[in-house]
């Protein structure tokens, strides 16, 4: 849809940096966050994609983040949570200071952020006849548990159930959905030796790459009917 407005957190590299290109060559003014800068940003201004910096453990930055959205825009055709921080439990900060890490990032930002663009992404159904859409990306883990990342784990989960009270809250003007990867991408440092042992852990035994996440993100958007509900990137790990 041509002009309509949609918003990806954590969108300077990997998944994020490709959904955010893909939309706005669709004809989307795309807005997003980042927290380091890349060079990916800079060819997604090139591109036209409106690109703030912030840091979501700050409550003050996400606030600002916010107000940026809602002084550019009078209606969000989709909001896309992307934002992510994969913190082992083994790290240099407490087992309070890593939760409390995990959470502000995949819950207290998505919250925050979500109850104030309501009005927004409800504004776009009543301009456009059209439900919005609000997309979580959590983890397959959420389903599974994890040894080494269990604060990770366990903030994903929380994400996946506020999924479930947006989605109550803001029908019919507003779909609300989940979509749970594993592998899409490798990153260019994984040695062979790691990517074997991860395509055995799935049944398709493949690396589908950041179309698979795209194409889920269509899919939702152009559904009519689902809400509250999981989109499944895995492979089939569950089977394997």
């Amino acid at each position: 849809m041509s002009s309509a407005n949609m918003i990806i957190t954590g969108a300077g590299k990997r998944f994020g940096f490709h959904l955010a290109k893909f939309y706005q060559q669709q004809g989307y003014q795309v807005y997003i966050s980042y927290r380091s800068h890349r060079p990916q940003i800079d060819e997604l201004r090139a591109l036209g994609v409106d690109c703030k910096q912030v840091d979501f453990q700050l409550d003050d930055e996400i606030q600002g983040f916010v107000d940026h959205i809602q002084s550019h825009c009078t209606s969000i055709r989709a909001l896309v949570h992307n934002a992510s921080d994969w913190l082992p439990d083994n790290n240099e900060l407490s087992p309070s200071q890593t939760l409390s890490r995990m959470l502000q990032v995949h819950v207290q930002a998505p919250y925050q952020i979500n109850h104030q663009l309501a009005p927004l992404l409800r504004a776009f159904n009543q301009q456009h006849g059209q439900c919005a859409d609000l997309i979580h990306m959590t983890d397959y883990i959420v389903d599974k548990g994890s040894k080494k990342h269990m604060a990770y784990a366990a903030s994903k989960a929380a994400l996946a159930n506020l999924t479930l009270s947006f989605a109550s809250l803001l029908a019919p003007d507003v779909k609300v959905n989940n979509i749970a990867p594993a592998l899409l991408k490798f990153n260019d440092y994984d040695d062979e030796a790691y990517r074997q042992k991860t395509l055995k852990k799935s049944a398709l035994g493949k690396e589908p790459g950041w179309q698979e996440g795209i194409e889920a993100v269509k899919y939702l958007l152009e559904s009519v009917y689902m809400t509250g509900r999981t989109l499944h990137l895995d492979g089939g790990r569950n089977v394997v």
